[in-house]
């Protein structure tokens, strides 16, 4: 399996980690909050089982290998090695980790490329940690959320002599910003969500600085101020720096660049003349300044600051636009002779497109579904309006923003459907409708101009027909719906546009899940995980498809919820597009479930490599598939 860690770079908030935890100490300390992003460059390893060693291939920037490190998998070997320092010891530390706390095997990595900057501010040993505790995850299915992997490369790396903050392992969160709280030994994780891409750029300002010396420096000012001096530190660290992080974060939900760069410019000035003094010889940092107030610059960034422990280490800069990003390295690096890197936030992208399978033959309604398709069927909505199960369907995608839908159907079904959603009634019979059914004919046909249709002529499973739709996506998250569930929601959202929005909030793929009692959960597809929004949303943990309800007890059970009720899927996921490299594979690889390509487990790999969110929908879903789920269905729609 494939990995990817980026690096991690602090935009607000440097030292308020460390700082936030002294309110173990002293509660009158400000809480601490760390804006963070990750970086375009990372480490990528492939990562596979290995029955009793721990082995860890790494490259350096150059693509050269270095030494590898193998080793027992055993906790002394692996304490020792994580005690010595070194590169390979947060490898091992989070080994050792794992291994504690753990019924794991051996692993083998091999991290085949590094473009992170390693030793440059960009949390490469962090990187390092997280990649290692995502591997076991991946490769023993330990069910860690994203905050799990967090933890442990946190212990890892503290079991190493490094003593780093706790922001670094944010880098497990990818290369979207988030906004940490440090308060005392807790630490809370939220999202930021940009609008527009914002274009910064990174400076190797290629001197040099002790960030031991600067720790331990600004550590003397904790937990209680003894003097004036110290008590500036505590005030930067603490209120002005809550405010301006917080007012940082506005600004990123705003997508508003300029603002970012006046927060950078405030932020610094504020650190030189209150921090600064308490670490002299490091953080006056005259290369730092030289870069930040190089005049030629000016006209393309909207501000800089220092980064990390500040120093002359590293430095950042919030250009206008991406040409302004583009000149400003040329400056740096043409000028001022420093290494860049870029990096751009990224806006969420929007999920603009829906697929339906539809291509099944409805084995379960037969012989109804020998003389019409049962996405044919009729139904009557909460109008009062007859219209077939598949025009339900795209109405319910279209009323979530949705552009385009595909439908996956065999090619011997495409007439009957085209004709439905793209010929107009004959003219004769036209004008005997009401003006308005009239209408809806118009609505029809302009609902036909958005849809594809996709050709699925061998019937290989559920996961066959989404793969269908792979080239027709094109790279791009996607909504997906089943072609026998109707859905009435119980809010004004309707339901696809709560799992959407929900999307659009986390960054990353969702299910929509729906309480089911115990009984009956042998017909569905299963979802849990730990809450990240108690009785809203969880961060999901497993996928498994028709358990019984042995295995859901022991298994599938979720924190807070009634005994002997669990959560089945709604009937709607939005996914991103690396689903598709997933069933690629299992089709390549022929990896059949009762003799088809199932979806189920390469949501839970998707799972495991990208993370996945559960969604609570505030709706009912009514299932057609089934003949006495059909009538039911045909009563209970109707009063949605």
């Amino acid at each position: 399996m494939k990995l990817f860690v980026p690096g991690r770079i602090c935009l607000f908030g440097e030292h308020t980690d460390w700082a936030g935890g002294y309110r173990r100490i002293n509660a009158e300390i400000e809480k601490g909050y760390t804006i963070i992003t990750g970086t375009n460059q990372g480490l990528y390893a492939n990562v596979s089982a290995h029955p009793n060693r721990f082995i860890f291939r790494a490259t350096d920037n150059d693509g050269n290998r270095s030494e590898v490190l193998d080793l027992p998998m055993e906790l002394g070997a692996l304490q020792a090695e994580a005690e010595s320092g070194g590169f390979f010891s947060y490898a091992a530390g989070v080994a050792f980790q794992i291994l504690t706390h753990n019924r794991v095997q051996g692993i083998e990595i091999d991290n085949y490329e590094t473009d992170l900057p390693l030793k440059k501010g960009l949390s490469s040993s962090a990187a390092l940690c997280v990649l290692v505790a995502r591997a076991f995850n991946v490769v023993y299915d330990l069910k860690m959320t994203t905050r799990g992997e967090m933890e442990y490369a946190y212990l890892g790396e503290i079991t190493t002599p490094s003593r780093c903050g706790r922001m670094d392992q944010g880098c497990a969160y990818g290369n979207r910003p988030i906004l940490m709280t440090f308060d005392g030994e807790r630490v809370d994780v939220r999202e930021i969500h940009v609008p527009n891409d914002l274009h910064f750029v990174i400076v190797d300002l290629a001197a040099g600085k002790d960030t031991k010396e600067i720790l331990s420096d600004l550590n003397k000012c904790y937990p209680f101020a003894s003097d004036e001096a110290q008590e500036k530190v505590q005030r930067f660290l603490g209120a002005t720096s809550a405010r301006i992080t917080h007012d940082a974060m506005a600004a990123l939900e705003a997508g508003d660049a300029q603002r970012i760069g006046e927060l950078m410019l405030e932020a610094q000035a504020h650190f030189d003349s209150e921090v600064a003094p308490a670490c002299t010889t490091q953080l006056m940092a005259p290369v730092l300044h030289r870069v930040l107030n190089h005049a030629p610059l000016r006209d393309h960034v909207h501000g800089g600051k220092g980064v990390g422990s500040q120093g002359d280490g590293t430095a950042q800069f919030i250009a206008k636009d991406a040409a302004s990003q583009a000149k400003v390295v040329e400056i740096i690096e043409k000028e001022l002779e420093m290494p860049c890197l870029k990096l751009v936030i990224e806006a969420g992208r929007r999920v603009r497109r829906a697929v339906i399978p539809a291509a099944g033959f409805g084995t379960r309604l037969f012989p109804a579904s020998k003389a019409i398709k049962k996405e044919l069927f009729p139904i009557v909505d909460h109008r009062g309006v007859s219209k077939p199960v598949i025009m339900a369907i795209v109405e319910e995608a279209l009323s979530a923003g949705i552009e385009e839908v595909a439908i996956v159907i065999q090619s011997s079904d495409r007439e009957i459907f085209e004709d439905f959603f793209t010929t107009p009634p004959p003219i004769e019979h036209f004008n005997k409708l009401s003006k308005e059914h009239q209408q809806r004919s118009r609505e029809l046909m302009e609902m036909g101009n958005r849809i594809t249709w996709l050709e699925q002529d061998s019937q290989e499973g559920f996961g066959h027909a989404v793969y269908c739709a792979r080239e027709w996506v094109d790279g791009e998250p996607f909504l997906l719906m089943l072609g026998d569930h109707l859905y009435g929601s119980d809010t004004d959202a309707s339901c696809a546009r709560q799992l959407v929005d929900e999307f659009e909030r986390v960054g990353h793929s969702v299910v929509g899940m729906m309480v089911t009692p115990g009984g009956v959960i042998h017909n569905f597809g299963c979802v849990t995980g730990v809450w990240e929004n108690p009785d809203v949303s969880l961060a999901v943990t497993e996928f498994c498809e028709k358990p019984d309800l042995d295995y859901a007890r022991e298994h599938l059970q979720v924190e807070g919820m009634d005994p002997d009720t669990f959560f089945t899927v709604f009937g709607m996921y939005v996914l991103q597009p690396e689903i598709f490299d997933l069933l690629e594979e299992n089709i390549q690889h022929d990896v059949r479930e009762r003799g088809e390509y199932q979806l189920t487990p390469c949501l839970d790999k998707l799972r495991q490599q990208n993370g996945f969110a559960g969604y609570v929908v505030q709706g009912r879903r009514f299932d057609v598939g089934l003949p006495d789920d059909y009538r039911q269905a045909m009563i209970d729609f109707r009063n949605a």
